[in-house]
């Protein structure tokens, strides 16, 4: 184990149970680094898991304190506990991208719409792969899988006109950004400055399935080939080509702009306190 394992993570954890050549890995690196470089501690930090093969690869990964939610629950979970935790306590979800973006998106609306503080890592292998393949709500359009043998045509979040994290914006998010989880130092620089908004931030990061994806969209397990597939389909804002899926980098930086939910939740029931005791003395 490096450094970062040893002082974070739980040692019965490590290795990972992910499949061999799985990206996932590269995405926990980075957020664990980017704790790291802040400064927080094991005890600054609870971290949040979901269901998939996000929230089973980090579920309990955390040497501090850590929950879980079930399918799509886990920022209401987090919402509840941003309001019963002391304020310098920092809120850390990783999950995946059907979590975020399908059956949980209502859950995870309501967290931006209140900018409760939680820093939100969509892990996205690009589809349901933890049951077997199928297509999702960011699976490239054209993309063979399992569940589309003809090549996936519905709309998706991040094609063709569309993108989720403009949706994000306008609910109120505070922070938004996008990588691939081979932007490695960069990645790590934009997680840094999620982590130090107090407020809702979400990193979308898509990062290689070697198992399910690649072995039916590209036909063939060889990691090399679906990491390579996937940078080449990523390029920073700015810097788009003709065939660029992904446009990587900051999207939305208003960090620190907008009073975050549960100070404004102590503010207004100090204010309602304060009422009743003036008015107990008039």
């Amino acid at each position: 184990m490096d450094y970062l394992s040893t002082k974070y993570l739980r040692s019965r954890k490590i290795p990972s149970t992910a499949c061999s050549g799985c990206g996932l890995g590269q995405c926990h690196k980075a957020l664990v680094k980017a704790i790291d470089e802040v400064g927080f501690g094991i005890n600054d930090i609870i971290w949040g898991t979901s269901i998939g093969c996000a929230g089973r690869q980090t579920y309990a990964t955390w040497k501090g304190d850590s929950f879980a939610g079930t399918h799509g629950r886990v920022y209401a979970i987090a919402r509840g506990l941003r309001l019963a935790l002391p304020p310098e306590k920092k809120l850390v979800l990783s999950v995946g991208d059907g979590d975020a973006f399908g059956i949980g998106f209502n859950h995870l609306l309501h967290a931006v719409r209140t900018n409760t503080q939680m820093t939100v890592m969509v892990c996205d292998n690009l589809g349901y792969q933890s049951t077997g393949g199928q297509y999702g709500w960011t699976t490239p359009e054209g993309v063979v899988t399992d569940s589309s043998p003809y090549g996936m045509f519905e709309p998706n979040w991040v094609q063709s006109g569309r993108d989720v994290l403009a949706i994000l914006r306008e609910a109120g998010a505070t922070f938004l950004a996008r990588h691939v989880s081979m932007d490695g130092a960069v990645l790590v620089g934009t997680l840094k400055k999620a982590l130090q908004n107090n407020g809702f931030s979400l990193v979308h990061v898509v990062y290689p399935c070697t198992t399910n994806f690649a072995n039916t969209a590209l036909g063939t397990r060889k990691p090399v080939t679906i990491f390579k597939w996937i940078k080449d389909r990523s390029a920073p804002l700015g810097k788009e080509k003709e065939d660029t899926l992904w446009r990587t980098g900051v999207y939305h930086d208003a960090s620190n702009s907008r009073p975050e939910f549960s100070q404004l939740m102590r503010e207004k029931v100090a204010e309602i306190h304060g009422r009743h005791e003036r008015e107990g003395t008039d």
